[in-house]
């Protein structure tokens, strides 16, 4: 993608369709007069009198325990420096939006204009009583140390500056692995830290807090090695300051067991690389360029276990992996202040879950066959979902066996449980579907290509390395439409109708018509359709020479799903083709079918459908809890839809075991799990959270789903084809680029698991 490319979509990202990325959303009713005379006057004074006798009670009344200031006075943003407070706006919402998505924490971003010490102190002190927790972000150093500690010292409330403490929690815990990996002591290692700012010197701390002896440790600057016989260093430098007759980065390197990078890329060679003892560890932490780049450094070393910043290398050291789950579990026992105890325990608990068994849904998420414990996965990845329940439960045991809890846990089942309610996350199952696309993109044919909206998907897909874009369509109006996007990469693009591919489409006819002749087409016929881009793009992906389809923006549903239907051939065993829309709902992910194909499915074919349902849930990651729908709940009726449902689901029982299914079932009952349990304490669905949705008719799903999009806003993948031989999806008429791109990642993992089973076959 080219520079004045990401320009443009990064502005446009943050300005459309509202400027910036968080709102505040209202979490009671306020839809009639007596909920506003709740809300505020008169109603809202009963709060304030409680709070007044108590102030703990503010916990009980607002929302302050669940709410994090972001605050900076943007003197160092990220790696542009001192650009002022309303620069540093638009990076302190995006780390509010990570708060909210990795650990559902509300957040308030806050801009000081003050680069005073005692300003801002002032000001985050007199602001502090709305908030249950602080956290720091891009102030330069050394202010950024003496700021953290008296914020520390003069508020009750967890204060922390992630740029110097989040680095060191998650590089630390990742050194502790890799030291037990190579079978070294902290206590013995000879460690070299280039860089001395916040987080360089926040992480070597923290390594001293581990074993490291500080006679082991050299730190560099710009300047070269931090020697005490030099003048002028601040307080922090001159704490890591040594006495060794060592003066350059290079000569630093000469025998070091760990290289500690947070400076600036490609500041460290091959050469120095060789130089370092034997089974080094190398954690090159700039951003975006590292130290030295992960490939060089395995190709110049074989012994070396290597860590990053970037998310294309393993062992990504991601401060999103410590920050939104360190205030989780802080604030969750209402803890005072962020201590050493509790950064502690983060390191031990990272460190930890990388020596688990890693669950299939990273593996999946990740392509890889096992994730486990060793030079290439010594830190967990980002997008573990048991980030949010195994982290946080070690702070808070953390806060409370170091006497800063104030509301300390006593079920810690239960608060396990609230901590996996939190994650349920639509726009996390999103990443993690074009995450897994990412690891091995296939070619995707855009049948509609010379649509504005389509060929922005196909771009989004390309640049987002999502999949391999085929272009069909007009040559001319395509060409046209990538200029004024600026879409400059050179993909395929083919124009079905234009004597370029006379050939193909004979070739294609020809097949074509063979399978079809008995079922009155003649070959002129055939020959015709292959004008038609979608049968010309089904063919295509027949004869191998595209991995996926997806088409339909343009034209209605049945008339773009006749050709699929004609040409891909159904899976082995398959009776119909059936269509299911994967919703992204506040309650988790859930699966709706059959949404767009058949109109009044029997009793078998709805089973069918159900085990079609349930493969694809499987390949998202999710283990398949079903209830099949109806009016009535277990035989409360005899209608011909009851008896249906209810012979679907005893065939479930018969042949699939092993799956939790159950019906038939009104869904209120479905979606509540305390009101099923005791109601219907015999039902498999019981404790169970419920994620795919069979209903009995076309009918019923279809208004289901459309209703829930609109309604409640839930974002949908889909209709995905279920049961076809090929990765062919049908969009729904004018579906958004978003929903396009969605789709095309389905289609990209969709082959990937056809790839899977043919190799293994």
């Amino acid at each position: 993608m080219s520079e004045s490319r990401k320009r443009r979509e990064a502005l446009l990202y943050h300005a459309k369709p509202s400027p910036g990325k968080i709102s505040v959303v209202p979490t009671k009713k306020y839809a009639t007069q007596h909920d506003l005379s709740l809300a505020y006057s008169p109603g809202v004074a009963e709060p304030c009198l409680e709070i007044a006798k108590n102030k703990e009670n503010v916990y009980k009344y607002t929302a302050k325990g669940n709410l994090v200031a972001v605050i900076s006075n943007g003197t160092a943003v990220l790696g542009l420096g001192d650009i002022g407070p309303e620069a540093s706006k638009p990076v302190m919402e995006g780390k509010g939006l990570l708060f909210k998505i990795f650990a559902d924490i509300d957040v308030f971003d806050i801009e000081v204009d003050a680069t005073d010490i005692d300003k801002f102190v002032e000001t985050v002190k007199a602001i502090a009583p709305t908030f249950g927790g602080i956290n720091l972000e891009d102030i330069k150093a050394p202010e950024a140390f003496e700021i953290e500690r008296r914020l520390k010292e003069e508020l009750d409330i967890p204060v922390m500056h992630d740029d110097q403490h989040g680095t060191a929690i998650i590089s630390a815990a990742a050194l502790k692995n890799a030291l037990e990996i190579n079978g070294k002591n902290i206590e013995d290692v000879q460690i070299v830290v280039n860089g001395a700012g916040a987080a360089a010197i926040s992480c070597t701390r923290l390594y001293l807090a581990l074993g490291a002896k500080r006679e082991n440790v050299i730190m560099c600057d710009s300047k070269g090695v931090i020697r005490k016989s030099r003048e002028n260093l601040t307080e922090q430098k001159a704490e890591f300051a040594t006495d060794r007759d060592v003066d350059s980065l290079e000569e630093a390197m000469n025998n070091a067991d760990v290289f500690i990078g947070l400076s600036k890329g490609n500041v460290v060679s091959p050469e120095m690389l060789l130089s370092m003892a034997k089974n080094p560890i190398v954690f090159a932490m700039a951003n975006p360029e590292p130290e030295i780049s992960y490939d060089l450094a395995v190709a110049t070393r074989d012994d070396i276990i290597m860590a990053t910043g970037r998310s294309d290398n393993p062992n990504q050291v991601n401060n999103v992996l410590g920050f939104p789950f360190i205030f989780r579990g802080a604030l969750d026992v209402r803890a005072t202040k962020i201590n050493e105890e509790m950064k502690m325990a983060a390191v031990h608990a990272l460190a930890d879950l990388a020596k688990k068994s890693v669950p299939e849904q990273v593996n999946i998420v990740y392509d890889e066959i096992s994730l486990s414990f060793g030079k290439e996965y010594i830190i967990p990845k980002p997008f573990d979902p048991r980030l949010i329940y195994e982290i946080p439960p070690a702070i808070a045991r953390a806060a409370m066996d170091s006497g800063v809890a104030q509301q300390p846990i006593e079920d810690w089942d239960r608060y396990r449980d609230s901590l996996m309610d939190r994650s349920g996350s639509g726009s996390k199952e999103v990443r993690i579907l074009h995450n897994r696309a990412r690891t091995n993109p296939k070619k995707i044919i855009f049948a509609e290509a010379d649509h504005l909206d389509v060929l922005k998907a196909a771009q989004r897909v390309y640049d987002e390395k999502i999949g391999i874009p085929i272009l069909l369509g007009n040559k001319e109006i395509i060409l046209e439409l990538k200029q004024e996007l600026g879409f400059e990469a050179d993909v395929t693009i083919i124009d079905p109708k234009t004597p370029e591919e006379k050939e193909r489409r004979l070739r294609f006819a020809e097949k074509f018509w063979k399978t079809r002749q008995r079922k009155g087409i003649t070959l002129l016929e055939a020959q015709k359709w292959m004008r038609e881009r979608n049968y010309f793009a089904a063919m295509m992906v027949n004869e191998g020479e595209a991995d996926g389809l997806i088409t339909g923006y343009s034209r209605p549903y049945p008339s773009v799903v006749k050709p699929i239907l004609e040409l891909i051939e159904k899976d082995r065993g398959v009776l119909k083709v059936a269509a299911t829309n994967l919703l992204l709902t506040k309650r988790g992910p859930m699966f709706l079918s059959d949404t767009t194909i058949n109109i009044n499915p029997n009793a078998k074919e709805l089973a069918k459908i159900t085990h079609y349902t349930s493969i694809l849930a499987r390949m998202f990651g999710m283990k398949p809890n079903v209830a099949m729908l109806s009016f009535s709940n277990f035989g409360s009726t005899k209608s011909e839809t009851s008896v249906k449902i209810r012979e679907a689901v005893e065939y479930m029982h018969e042949h699939y075991p092993d799956l939790v299914v159950d019906g038939e079932i009104q869904a209120d009952f479905a979606l509540n799990e305390e009101l099923l349990s005791k109601e219907f304490s015999f039902s498999k669905l019981k404790g169970k959270k419920v994620n795919v949705l069979i209903f009995p008719n076309l009918e019923s799903a279809n208004i289901t789903y459309k209703l829930m999009k609109q309604v409640n806003g839930a974002e949908s993948i889909g209709p995905i084809l279920l049961g076809l031989s090929k990765p062919v999806h049908v969009l729904q008429l004018d579906a958004s680029v978003d929903e396009m791109v969605n789709m095309a990642a389905v289609a990209v993992v969709d082959a990937q698991e056809r790839e899977k089973r043919n190799l293994n076959n």
